[in-house]
């Protein structure tokens, strides 16, 4: 190749010449595994190590590459949590879980669930209701079916709505808008996976957050979704099995399947709040109104602090313009801003908590505990990715990527081909960290290498690559939203006390039409350079018609 599009080590190199084909290994055993076992952490696990086997093959000594490779493993491991990037995410996704534990405890969420709830006349109303709460409840999924469907279930089975669609539209509000969400549980994973993947390119100081909000058009499954449950609670329409579940729902009484045995409920949780709390809307609104104004101000405050030279002077000289504002929020480091936010607001929650007598201050710090102990699976996924992303950057595996595939993957299918992929991954492994903290390190040098070879450069190219990464994050979302060993999926499932393959036979005749929706009037339009100014009103537009003219009236006044 006259020039290389992606500047890597020159350990690097060398192994991917050495190894070829083997540089696959790593991903592919994590990808092979997570179809055949469904679990992730078991599979980037593997992943890891067949890596660090490579690299440590000394002679035939085989049982001293096995000591080495682990040894190298776990040295890799250590090395993801001794990052101090890497370390604010893990305690940023710990923090505000046991801030949304503190908050629900408190019944806040509860109380503005029940206030809309009031409000509900028709089955209309009570779906976009529902719909209306997962969008308040934009800072973690599960926490959006935690909270919205064991409140708004006796309001949809009073107004003779399925327990099907339940579970579907609190499916379809929780992972979308977390995903969309600037300040979440997921945010910090995937600015981490974006920032590393980055590295790859030569690229380690390139700003993450400002990427990330650039994905935010791309996210064409997430926006579409959002828009389809609207439009479907709106019209009263539905088609396919959903169809069905309305009619039995609406002419017989049945919310639920009467042939189905395996009804999923959720009415037990730690989380709950006691019996006799006075619900107060301000028990959440407070403490997430610290998180997100003290995130804002950390924003512009850290990325201040970093700006040096030019920049700094001309934002010293309009501190509030919209450049100004671009500046430092673009330079600002999100994983301690949110980490600190985050923290501060868990104080916030538990102050209020103490003063209400709702708990003391030892069932306060359990309940944080306990919430922040939920996603220590995030946190372990998050290191296996970024140790797994390490392997792959030692042993080359990007660099062979770009080598064999730059110059013969057509510009225009990439993006659909990456997101059809991880809606595959996803399906297969139930999980979205997984299948974005597999495809991330492959996609964006893939991408980078493949823009550059069609001669895309400057802008162009940045665009590219910001379009390819939006198709990991919300082929993931897509392929967890079909699967149904999906954690999110199951829980909707729970939460709806919905027999968990109902819901999934009816939800994934819907996700896989917004999905082709997301592929042929987003992924593939886009890679020929159409403004996304258009596309995604053109997809709204095809979802809306399809609703009104394909979908079936269920409901008479």
């Amino acid at each position: 190749m006259a020039f290389l599009p992606i500047m890597l080590l020159a350990d690097a190199k060398d192994n991917s010449i050495t190894y070829g084909f083997l540089t696959m290994l790593p991903p592919l055993v994590a990808i092979i595994l997570a179809f055949l076992t469904r679990n992730v952490i078991f599979s980037l696990f593997m992943g890891i190590f067949t890596g660090t086997f490579m690299v440590n093959i000394t002679g035939s000594n085989v049982f001293v590459a096995f000591f080495n490779a682990f040894v190298d493993m776990s040295g890799k491991m250590v090395g993801s949590l001794a990052d101090s990037w890497n370390a604010g995410i893990v305690l940023q996704v710990l923090t505000i879980g046991g801030m949304i534990a503190v908050i629900t405890k408190m019944g806040g969420p509860r109380a503005i669930a029940q206030k809309l709830a009031k409000r509900a006349k028709t089955p209309a109303s009570a779906q976009i209701y529902t719909w209306i709460m997962g969008f308040f409840i934009f800072f973690d999924d599960y926490a959006n079916s935690l909270i919205v469907g064991p409140i708004m279930r006796p309001v949809t089975d009073k107004l003779k709505v399925s327990r099907e669609k339940l579970a579907f539209i609190i499916d379809s509000t929780a992972a979308p808008i977390a995903g969309l969400a600037l300040i979440s549980t997921w945010v910090g994973y995937e600015l981490s996976l974006i920032k590393d993947a980055y590295a790859i390119l030569g690229q380690p100081e390139v700003n993450a957050f400002a990427v990330f909000v650039e994905t935010l058009p791309y996210r064409f499954y997430n926006i579409l979704m959002l828009a389809f449950v609207f439009f479907s609670a709106y019209t009263l329409r539905e088609f396919g099995p959903m169809h069905k579940a309305a009619l039995r729902a609406h002419e017989t009484g049945h919310v639920s399947n009467p042939k189905s045995k395996g009804v999923m409920n959720q009415e037990n949780s730690f989380m709950l709040p006691k019996d006799g709390i006075e619900y107060s809307i301000y028990n959440a609104i407070i403490p997430i109104f610290v998180l997100i104004i003290v995130a804002i101000v950390g924003f512009y405050l850290n990325g201040l602090s970093s700006l040096e030279g030019e920049v700094l002077k001309a934002v010293e000289a309009a501190p509030y313009s919209f450049y100004a504002i671009r500046e430092c929020f673009g330079s600002a480091d999100a994983s301690i801003v949110i980490f600190e936010a985050a923290l501060l607001a868990s104080l916030v929650a538990i102050g209020m908590g103490l003063q209400q007598k709702i708990f003391d201050i030892h069932d306060a710090i359990e309940t944080w505990v306990f919430g922040a102990k939920a996603l220590v699976i995030t946190a372990v996924i998050l290191i296996l990715a970024w140790s797994l992303s390490a392997v792959m950057k030692e042993v080359g595996t990007a660099h062979y990527l770009v080598a064999v595939l730059s110059h013969s993957t057509p510009q225009f299918i990439l993006p659909s081909i990456i997101f059809i992929l991880g809606s595959i991954i996803s399906f297969s492994t139930g999980t979205s960290y997984g299948t974005m903290g597999i495809l991330m390190p492959l996609t964006i040098p893939l991408a980078s290498a493949v823009g550059i070879n069609t001669g895309l450069e400057g802008t162009d190219l940045h665009s590219y690559i910001v379009l390819n990464i939006g198709a990991v994050l919300t082929g993931a979302i897509f392929g967890d939203h079909c699967s149904p060993i999906s954690d999110t999926s199951i829980l909707s499932s729970m939460a709806a006390s919905c027999d968990h393959m109902d819901h999934i036979s009816t939800q994934m005749y819907y996700a896989v039409f917004v999905g082709a929706v997301a592929v042929i009037f987003g992924y593939l339009p886009a890679a020929f350079g159409v403004p996304v100014y258009i596309l995604l009103p053109l997809g709204l537009l095809v979802i809306f018609l399809v609703i009104r003219f394909y979908g079936k009236p269920y409901f008479k006044a």
